[in-house]
């Protein structure tokens, strides 16, 4: 799909036109397991129907795979399920390293993969890997130059680049993805004078959530305010708003079928107390309320963290929520 406006033209890929006709779901999949469990959990919801796998970039802190070798393994192991890096951080690789991984894994699974960059924020993990840890502008500018380092190379012309922080000299992006017109990029993070921004002039989706890594958007109003600015933002470079998908991180989901289920779960899944403000919690019918509101505010697509063990929620959430909540349009 191409949009035109103030003589700019807009290439949507068809995976962020679709969401215009439905509500997504992907789940964060890649916390604190090992190979044979996560490949388990992804066929898992992949038969349920959840639009993608998504998987966190944290290759010291947390104790899980790393992100892009998840990724091209599950390139080779799932068939129809989305591959989406949530988020990959840009100082952690040099941006045509970051490229050539990520085509490569479009190319391998035949063009699934859903490009999640951010700034990173986790400076724990810059000290554990040796990295500095910048400050927020200039993470904001390396998180800028790399994409725009990516989609240079992935334009297949010898590439020079003289930024800030990254170089290159003649650089050749081949092999190309596949997916066309390019592979949906997504900025993840709801700051709204730098990152929504980017945003508006770089990316095909927008994620923020409650999280004061997503973005802070702990209320309702915060959501409607995120979503104004980006308005704004698409405004100023004359894009089309409806050329960006919108999507919600869901730090926690619990879902059981009575009450006193749900108290029972929360005692055996306590929350992490990042999780706590942003959680979904509830049954059936009170989840499906809190969705279907972020849906009549707008949002279109849906990053989920669920307790892998589970399998519960995971399975009521697809066969009873996720059929029930009605596209605005």
């Amino acid at each position: 799909m191409t949009n035109e406006k103030a003589g700019q033209t807009w290439e949507t890929p068809d995976w962020i036109a679709e969401g215009k006709q439905t509500i997504r779901y992907g789940i964060l999949a890649n916390i604190f397991m090992d190979w044979e469990f996560l490949l388990k959990e992804i066929l898992f919801i992949e038969e349920l129907g959840y639009d993608a796998a998504c998987i966190f970039d944290h290759p010291t802190n947390s104790g899980a795979a790393d992100c892009w070798t998840t990724l091209a393994m599950l390139a080779v192991a799932t068939k129809r399920i989305r591959l989406m890096s949530a988020v990959s951080c840009t100082s952690y690789r040099h941006p045509a390293v970051l490229a050539r991984m990520a085509a490569d894994v479009d190319r391998v699974s035949k063009g699934r993969l859903i490009l999640g960059l951010g700034m990173g924020d986790d400076e724990i993990e810059f000290k554990q890997l040796g990295l500095p840890f910048p400050n927020i502008r200039e993470r904001q500018e390396r998180l800028e130059e790399t994409i725009q380092i990516i989609q240079g190379l992935w334009r297949g012309e010898p590439f020079h680049y003289q930024g800030t922080h990254f170089q290159l000299e003649g650089a050749n992006g081949h092999p190309l993805p596949v997916q066309h017109p390019h592979v949906p990029l997504l900025i993840g993070g709801g700051g709204e004078r730098v990152t929504l921004r980017q945003v508006a002039q770089y990316a095909d989706m927008s994620n923020f959530g409650p999280h004061i890594w997503t973005g802070s958007t702990f209320r309702l109003e915060d959501v409607q305010r995120k979503f104004e600015t980006l308005n704004v933002h698409c405004e100023t470079f004359g894009r089309p708003p409806e050329t960006i998908l919108r999507s919600y991180f869901v730090p926690t989901l619990l879902v059981a079928r009575t009450p006193e289920e749900v108290v029972a779960k929360q005692s055996q899944f306590p929350l992490h107390k990042d999780s706590v403000k942003g959680a979904i919690v509830g049954t059936a019918e009170e989840v499906k309320v809190q969705i279907q509101t972020l849906v009549n505010m707008g949002i279109q697509y849906f990053i989920i963290y669920a307790f892998p063990t589970d399998t519960e929620t995971l399975e009521i959430f697809a066969k009873e929520i996720m059929p029930a909540i009605q596209h605005p349009g």
